[in-house]
């Protein structure tokens, strides 16, 4: 859920029918702002709540990374 304003573009925001936000994902369950390469957020500086006290290299991050590599 995006929860607070960041500025996340909103070519990266799904609403749904009670105006929700979430960050949209991929056919394939990929975050939309995720390059697919680096697996580097394309919008760090803006990225969501949730994002930045996700802390990237912690075990957390790790299995979520091997769900989808």
């Amino acid at each position: 859920m995006i929860i607070s304003d960041t500025g996340v573009p909103e070519e990266f925001i799904l609403r749904d029918q009670y105006g929700g936000e979430t960050m949209k994902r991929l056919d394939d369950g990929w975050c939309a702002a995720l390059d697919r390469e680096t697996l580097m957020c394309t919008i760090y500086e803006n990225r969501p709540w949730i994002c930045r006290e996700f802390e990237m290299g912690s075990y957390e991050c790790i299995d979520e990374r091997v769900k989808y590599l």
